[in-house]
């Protein structure tokens, strides 16, 4: 591939910092990548593999607000705020309140749409490719419910979506059997939104690492930024490990990290960690086979078949960085599982099979994707919250139309990184 457009320094080899050099490549860049840890393990490794143009309701919405602060102090609950006094949770939790109403979600809920639909095509390109082979599944992934008031819920969510132009079906008990004939399905009924899909992330991360590098990217590992060089209103140089990285243009992604390494280049970006947690399963009964990917409503349950195994993850805990593994609430998630799938006889899990990682959530629930204002030659991607990996390609895509001063294919003025500063 000609290089010929300059240097882009990339921060963060997550799924937004692979997408992005994956984009910036076919451009012409020459594009280096920084990543503080190995490339085994980050979020976009352990996620539920997800594509959810279904998902155009921002976290931050009405109805969360209820439920979340009924579930704050139940630490199996799905959704746990850790009660502290850190001033970051506090400031985040005045401006989620502020945009927890319909009018955010409304006004919201289109621009997330067209993000999701474009990086779902885009999906479907990249997997065209002959480097790749991720089992993209694009058949839909199944909304389930146990109770009436999640039914109503979600059925006039459904014609909200339907509104939108996605494609989508309201299924009862026998609709929702007929799809998935191997598996007994204890629900009164679900939504189908087959707008959405599923992949394996580990081999979509595995398979475009190994594509970029075939292709001139460099990798620097075990690499933390600590600082950045400016002069004016543009980066000069990032500092990693003593060392000086200069280019012509940076992209931060970073993920749940975003804040931090925003601060250090003086801007100012809120995210709180949502960690999450998830584990595989090889069914006792190979022939209780999943076709669809499925989200157990209730219970706030991912499901998804991957590579002959099923992995379910879950939980939303608020709270600042750490390593422990909160096993209550592990088995919340194993708890729940054959209230749904009665075939699914669950044991409790060893600490060492639990996988977790941190979804990085933005007061608004609306992801930081654009150019900084501040500095001229930094674009930001990042704060996809639940959507991180369905937005990935997307991301890389806005990405390398800014750096090349094009008009970006989805609008995208609504993520302005810099719209809390």
């Amino acid at each position: 591939m000609a290089h010929n457009k300059g240097k882009a320094l990339i921060i963060g080899a997550g799924i937004a910092g692979v997408s992005s050099a994956y984009y910036l490549l076919q451009k012409g860049w020459q594009v280096e990548i920084l990543e503080q840890n190995d490339l085994s393990n980050n979020c976009s490794y352990g996620n539920a593999g997800m594509i959810v143009p279904s998902h155009f309701t921002p976290l931050a919405a009405p109805g969360v607000v209820a439920q979340g602060i009924r579930w704050m102090f139940d630490s199996k609950s799905p959704f746990y705020v850790k009660p502290s006094l850190n001033s970051n949770l506090i400031s985040w939790g005045l401006k989620f309140l502020k945009h927890s109403n319909q009018n955010h979600v409304n006004r919201s809920a289109s621009a997330i749409r067209d993000l999701n639909l474009a990086s779902s095509i885009l999906y479907n390109e990249i997997a065209e490719k002959e480097e790749f082979n991720f089992e993209l599944t694009q058949n839909g992934i199944l909304m389930l419910y146990k109770t009436q008031k999640v039914a109503e819920e979600e059925t006039e969510l459904a014609h909200k979506a339907i509104s939108l132009g996605l494609s989508v079906d309201i299924l009862d008990q026998k609709g929702i059997q007929e799809l998935e004939p191997n598996t007994r399905m204890d629900v009164i009924g679900g939504i189908n939104y087959k707008c959405d899909g599923h992949m394996n992330p580990m081999k979509l991360m595995k398979q475009m690492i190994s594509y970029l590098k075939n292709n001139g990217v460099v990798f620097h590992t075990h690499h933390k930024v600590t600082g950045f060089e400016t002069s004016g209103s543009m980066i000069k140089a990032v500092i990693a490990n003593g060392k000086k990285f200069t280019a012509d243009h940076f992209v931060m992604t970073g993920g749940s990290f975003l804040p931090e390494l925003a601060q250090k280049a003086g801007i100012k970006i809120q995210l709180m960690p949502g960690k999450g947690y998830s584990f595989m399963h090889t069914p006792e009964n190979p022939s209780n086979t999943l076709n669809h990917a499925a989200l157990l409503l209730e219970a706030r349950v991912a499901v998804t078949p991957m590579n002959g195994q099923i992995r379910f993850g879950g939980t939303m805990e608020l709270a600042s960085h750490h390593d422990k593994i909160n096993m209550k609430r592990v088995e919340g998630i194993v708890r729940s599982i054959p209230n749904y799938l009665p075939d699914f006889q669950m044991h409790p899990k060893q600490e060492s099979e639990i996988w977790f990682g941190y979804r990085p959530c933005a007061p608004d629930g609306l992801p930081y994707l654009g150019q900084s204002s501040q500095l001229k030659n930094l674009i930001i991607a990042g704060g996809g919250g639940m959507m991180g990996l369905s937005l990935g390609p997307i991301f890389g895509k806005t990405v390398s139309e800014l750096a090349n001063d094009q008009k970006p294919t989805v609008e995208i003025k609504i993520f302005d990184p810099e719209r809390f500063s």
